[in-house]
């Protein structure tokens, strides 16, 4: 457990109630992920990829402190000068920064100092949210839209938080548990997989309408696309098992040469977190070693591997296009996935009596990769000054990703969303589905 108590949330104003309460249900959501880790945990750093739990909770407090608190709140006073330095992630337009790499190095501030920033950041929040009672009905759309912008932000941060801290808990010789499994067998078998298709033509993609969505988004236009079938569920670690004792991975064939080169020279065998043991195969999980669910999607695969599986299979991956398309088309109840919520941290199976002329999973337990770069869509303007660093500016060398995972807020996902990793990327809970 921490080793000092979560500060207590600041009491409800009376004035704008409502963005008040999910500001601070947000913000309990980061620190409970946190709760079962011991201080030791927050500050580790394996790779570049994976930031210290400790660096997401000051970071996401630096955000609100910056862009809101800063900028509406009069006579605020920094919690700490140097903060900007520590905490900043990539806004060059907000000055210099520790390298990304070097977020480890941070052993203090210590963590009981980081939830003094919260609690001060949250406090003053609160206050903010209560001076602008009189003025509620003259708030700047900038205001707002800034306040959406760092609540959907933290989302993003508890997925990262989720993932990271799967990742530095794997690489302990203890192979530690984050919580205890949850009780039941798993699923013996899957559902049966099944081809959908979907009529070719031209089809509007992008986000309209009320609600919140991120720039990468906008602008929606009009595409088209041909004839073509998407599989009714994602590829299982039972499907992916049969690729790996075909000798998928030493069969040069099915792979592109970048991803060939990268497979050779990290040795790869398996989707990371798989276990060979004498008994079979296992995987690390939030809940440590466990034996390998068949009925389950397979995950933690780069877009290499996805590929290389789905000419192994006789199929590709879908297009973004095509994804979005099909999503619309089969319009999927995001409650029926599994999200961060549910604290199962891993992607469930699919029920095996699931109707086969549906198309399931496409929202939550695992992003999927798409056979889309990541570029900006037709009409996007990148914003000025640093939001327009949020997104635009990482637009080259990535891919797409559709779907939302089981790290993923059920708040946060919409069918438009474009989450985008470059190829080799495997720690996030990266799936298959399967296109032709």
């Amino acid at each position: 457990m921490l080793s000092s108590p979560l500060p207590a949330a600041p009491p409800v104003p009376s004035v704008l109630p409502a963005l008040l309460r999910r500001y601070q249900a947000v913000r309990q959501q980061t620190a409970d992920l946190c709760r079962p880790l011991l201080p030791e945990d927050t500050v580790v750093q394996p790779v570049i990829d994976v930031s210290p739990p400790k660096w997401h909770l000051a970071h996401t407090t630096w955000f609100f402190e910056t862009f809101l608190l800063k900028e509406y709140a009069d006579d605020y006073q920094v919690f700490h000068p140097d903060y900007a330095f520590l905490f900043n992630s990539y806004y060059n337009s907000l000055g210099s920064r520790v390298n990304r790499a070097d977020r480890g190095t941070l052993s203090r501030p210590p963590l009981h100092d980081v939830y003094a920033y919260r609690a001060y950041v949250d406090e003053r929040m609160s206050q903010l949210l209560g001076d602008l009672q009189d003025r509620e009905a003259e708030l700047p759309a900038a205001f707002t839209e800034l306040f959406e912008l760092g609540l959907q932000h933290e989302q993003q941060h508890q997925e990262l938080l989720v993932t990271d801290i799967k990742y530095i808990l794997s690489t302990s010789p203890l192979a530690p548990a984050y919580l205890p499994a949850a009780a039941g067998a798993p699923a013996a078998e899957p559902a049966p997989a099944a081809w959908l298709p979907v009529a070719g033509g031209v089809y509007r993609i992008g986000f309209e309408g009320p609600g919140f969505c991120f720039d990468n988004e906008q602008a929606p236009h009009d595409t088209y696309v041909a004839d073509f079938s998407l599989q009714n569920r994602l590829v299982t670690n039972a499907e992916y098992l049969q690729f790996i004792e075909a000798g998928g991975y030493r069969d040069f064939r099915y792979w592109l040469g970048e991803g060939w080169d990268l497979a050779q020279q990290e040795q790869w065998e398996a989707p990371l977190y798989w276990v060979r043991k004498v008994d079979g195969w296992y995987r690390f999980t939030h809940h440590g070693l466990l034996p390998l669910n068949l009925a389950a999607p397979v995950t933690h695969v780069s877009f290499y591997e996805a590929d290389a599986y789905a000419h192994w299979a006789g199929a590709r991956l879908p297009t973004e296009q095509e994804w979005e398309i099909a999503a619309r088309h089969f319009n999927p109840v995001a409650a029926t996935g599994t999200w961060l919520e549910s604290q199962r941290f891993d992607p469930q199976p699919l029920a095996p009596d699931a109707d086969p002329t549906q198309c399931h999973q496409l929202l939550g337990d695992v992003w999927e990769w798409t056979y889309s770069a990541y570029h900006p869509y037709p009409g996007y303007q990148r914003a000025a000054g640093a939001l327009g660093e949020y997104n635009g500016k990482f637009m080259l060398n990535q891919l797409v990703l559709r779907g939302g995972s089981c790290a993923t807020p059920e708040s946060h996902i919409r069918l438009t969303y474009r989450n985008f990793f470059h190829a080799d990327k495997r720690w996030q809970f990266t799936g298959i589905r399967l296109a032709r």
